[in-house]
């Protein structure tokens, strides 16, 4: 079993980094040639000034020569830099010394950390096409549902532009469908698949607000709270509908006006689907899919810390909530975490991971801010 982006069979499967760079470039953190942009809310760090792509290649094969690897200065490099960055980095690297980035990190480094690792080096589209099919290819285990999370995550917590891009990395990739890959999936029943497969397909149009109907909001919020109070009764397909197409800025007006009018108290639907529908798997998703399109900070708070509750800590889920929002809202979802669960990201990483993959799990967090520095600092 290959761990995340880890396998050579994987490796091959993915496009030229710098090719899938050009042409998906619509995440939100995407940086330009000149140092690039980040996002208010990401916390990852660039130096200023930054070494060019070229000295950073040649820097990370010292890293990679010799008896040992350096993975210090690996993290230092690669865990400092934004995707566009990483991008040029690995277009460097490949054209000075034949052979590609992801493929050298294959071979010098293993476990948890190269997963960390590779999974971050990807270009995003690249790397939630990889993180799509490996959950496809995932079955049930005891009604569990953890997998299909990352094909909501896709769909609904980062911009349309950028599931389209997705898609085209998946096409790229795979030779193959993402849409439809979802729709025949064997481990998915419907109507979870039919809702799932509605997400990956739609395009949420976004004009920032502008495009909100108020009188549509109000009759969707009354056709969505007469489907949560019918409990016994499977949830009708116009709840699917309205969660699965509407634009962010639509389903956030009807979210309010259900919460306004029918007396949903401060979770509003999210918290009339966990409450009144508890064991209904369309409805746990319904919540999950709710929570990336309005307050994906939310969703993600929940992930990183599903993954280390019990007995073992599930590094996958791990990585993944960490690597994919460390460049867009890894801020708010410390702070989400931190008054949701009392403690901080950086005190559960630092009790639950070691060694250098607990060191870029920990440069991709960023240092918590004021009272949760301390707080942090007191758990580790």
């Amino acid at each position: 079993m290959c761990c995340w982006c880890c396998c050579l069979e994987c490796i091959h499967n993915i496009p030229p980094l710098n090719l899938l760079f050009l042409h998906f470039s619509h995440f939100p953190s995407a940086a330009s040639a000149g140092g690039g942009v980040i996002s208010p809310m990401a916390s990852i760090s660039v130096p200023n000034p930054c070494p060019s792509p070229t000295e950073d290649a040649e820097n990370i094969r010292k890293a990679v020569q010799g008896w040992g690897t350096d993975e210090k200065a690996l993290v230092e490099i690669l865990g400092h830099r934004t995707a566009a960055q990483r991008a040029e980095i690995a277009v460097a690297y490949e054209g000075l010394y034949d052979e590609t980035l992801l493929g050298r990190l294959h071979s010098e480094l293993s476990g948890d950390f190269r997963s960390a690792m590779m999974l971050w080096a990807m270009e995003p589209a690249a790397r939630d096409a990889k993180l799509a099919n490996k959950a496809l290819k995932k079955s049930k285990n005891g009604g569990e549902l953890r997998h299909v999370w990352v094909i909501v995550e896709v769909a609904c917590a980062s911009s349309p532009d950028h599931l389209v891009a997705v898609r085209k990395a998946y096409r790229a990739a795979y030779d193959a469908s993402l849409e439809e890959d979802v729709a025949s999936c064997p481990h998915l029943t419907d109507p979870l698949r039919q809702f799932l497969t509605r997400l990956v397909t739609a395009y949420r149009y976004d004009a920032g607000g502008e495009d909100v109907d108020g009188e549509l909001a109000g009759a969707e919020a009354a056709e969505l709270h007469a489907a949560v109070v019918g409990q016994g009764q499977p949830l009708h397909a116009d709840v699917a509908r309205v969660v699965g197409s509407r634009s962010k800025a639509q389903l956030a007006a009807t979210l309010e006006r259900y919460r306004l009018e029918h007396r949903g108290g401060e979770g509003g639907l999210v918290e009339a689907l966990a409450a009144g529908r508890r064991g209904d798997q369309l409805a746990a998703v319904l919540k999950a899919a709710l929570w990336c399109l309005t307050s994906p900070e939310k969703h993600f708070a929940e992930v990183i810390r599903t993954s280390i509750l019990g007995l073992g800590t599930d590094e996958e889920m791990l990585t993944r909530g960490i690597v994919t929002r460390a460049e867009v809202d890894m801020e708010k979802v410390k702070e989400e975490y931190k008054v949701r669960y009392g403690t901080t990201v950086t005190a559960d990483v630092r009790g639950d991971t070691s060694g250098d993959y607990k060191n870029i799990l920990l440069t991709l967090v960023g240092p918590e801010k004021g009272l949760e520095a301390v707080l942090g600092a007191h758990n580790a």
